[in-house]
């Protein structure tokens, strides 16, 4: 049997240790697919789950996580990292998606929920329209027991993609924000040569990758 299907089998069928998965790239990369099926094979196992999302991400769905191909589960929107221990009761698994949109809380709160014996499964983005790191998934990812790092496909050059550039159509008023919220109207995964050769056009020079 090879390592990954032994990991798998640990993952899955562990009762009494708690830890913390993160799966993390850039957007159309499959984070929420993979978190998805992570959490249903969860509850094919007989295991009492409850899924979480930020309540300002109302793209698809204001009360389901939903990825990009339209596969839903049902979850709860929260507006605070405190949120998710008042409502993770009585569970085995967690699971959080979006959790770049976090306040920093979330780190200590996942940490307290694997220490309870929780499996902890978080997907987010790990870096901004910049490539800067997001929000609380750096500290996550030195957290964890787990990561997971997801590719999607340059729409430019067809190679592996880890960046999510901000498509310059944007508005000046939104064009600077770290938090925007967006789907292929607002960005495309890119690779690094793609990514620097798009902010290069664009006159962010002091943005290039170095």
């Amino acid at each position: 049997m090879s390592i990954t299907n032994l990991r798998k089998m640990f993952l899955e069928n562990a009762k009494h240790s708690g830890w913390i998965e993160v799966i993390c790239g850039s957007m159309f990369s499959g984070k929420t697919e993979e978190l998805i099926r992570r959490l249903k094979r969860a509850n094919f196992a007989h295991q009492r789950v409850q899924i979480f999302k930020p309540a300002i991400d109302v793209r698809y769905s204001e009360e389901n996580v939903v990825s990009h191909d339209k596969t839903a589960i049902q979850s709860i929107a929260v507006d605070s990292s405190q949120n998710v221990l008042l409502y993770a009761t009585d569970v085995d698994v967690v699971g959080i998606d979006e959790v770049q949109f976090f306040d920093e809380g979330i780190v200590d709160v996942c940490t307290i929920l694997a220490n309870r014996g929780i499996r902890v499964i978080c997907a987010g983005l790990d870096m901004d329209y910049l490539a800067k790191p997001f929000g609380p998934v750096p500290a996550l990812l030195a957290k964890a027991e787990f990561v997971t790092k997801v590719h999607a496909i340059c729409v430019r050059c067809g190679q592996p993609a880890q960046y999510s550039h901000r498509l310059p159509s944007i508005t000046d008023a939104n064009k600077d924000k770290q938090v925007l919220l967006g789907e292929q109207d607002k960005y495309e995964p890119l690779c690094r040569h793609c990514f620097n050769q798009a902010l290069k056009a664009e006159g962010r020079k002091e943005d290039i990758l170095e």
